[in-house]
């Protein structure tokens, strides 16, 4: 009589608040930004698998604070995803990829749950992390979401804009030309769908991008831009383009922090 399999791990997908970077000599308190369910979780779990281990060991100081890790941190097993995921996403099934990811995931296929990590909001979300939850699915390893900030969904809530369709395309490029050309894309389906459009900078580019979203849109299109979710000094801003011509919505943004856009009608 063949000895049953051993049950194997859960992978817990755990979002982390959206300020990391933002406000580190006075973070905000996290049972103000998480759940005290996901901060339950993320204390007890011993094997991770992250975007960042410098920024998970920060997050889990955060959590025994908060509620007192169940392993010192200096004991736990982070691993970091492989670079390429970091540069190129990890969003595109690849047999390379893939392999990786089932690598990671060896203490869930003994037993163990883990945790899956981004550096600020939900892994797999505008971040590295869906090869691991593939791999996961492949493994027969249960997959377990926990509640907490999704920065594409709170700025879409907070637009004013289509919330019933809605299509989050990533960054636009850098070239002034091929960014003109992208955005008109966008905007063109915007209007003609009513999907709303989704898109995402790095933090130093963020007043430029703006810039080049007045100088592109139409004044009928509707502009919401959300900076610094999940910090106090948070805003979001939307109106029409005619409207964002006086500059006096954009100086009400700290765009020196990580933002949303959104465009549609």
């Amino acid at each position: 009589m063949s000895t049953p399999a051993a049950p194997k791990g859960a992978l817990f997908l755990v979002p982390t608040p959206l300020d990391f970077g933002c406000s580190p000599q006075d973070p905000v308190p996290l049972g103000l930004l998480l759940p005290d369910d996901t901060i339950q979780v993320a204390a007890r779990l011993v094997h991770w698998v992250a975007e960042n281990a410098k920024s998970t060991r920060a997050f889990l100081k955060r959590v025994d604070a908060a509620h007192g890790l169940a392993t010192p941190v200096q004991n736990l097993q982070i691993v970091e995803l492989p670079r390429q995921a970091h540069k190129k996403g990890d969003h595109a099934p690849a047999g390379t990829a893939d392999a990786q990811a089932k690598l990671l995931l060896g203490p869930a296929q003994q037993g163990h749950d883990m945790g899956l990590v981004s550096e600020a909001g939900m892994p797999a979300i505008a971040d590295p992390g869906s090869s691991v939850v593939r791999a996961a699915h492949a493994l027969g390893i249960d997959v377990r979401p926990l509640t907490g900030p999704v920065s594409l969904m709170l700025a879409l809530a907070a637009s004013g804009l289509n919330g019933q369709s809605f299509s989050f395309v990533g960054y636009v490029p850098q070239d002034p030309a091929e960014r003109s050309r992208r955005l008109r894309e966008l905007e063109s389906t915007a209007l003609k769908t009513g999907q709303t459009q989704i898109l995402i900078e790095t933090p130093y580019r963020n007043a430029a991008l703006l810039q080049a979203l007045l100088q592109t849109l139409h004044p009928h299109t509707r502009l919401a831009v959300s900076s610094g979710l999940g910090l106090p000094q948070q805003r979001t801003r939307s109106a029409l383009l005619s409207e964002w011509k006086s500059g006096a919505l954009a100086a009400q943004l700290p765009l020196d922090l990580p933002s949303v856009f959104l465009l549609g009608r």
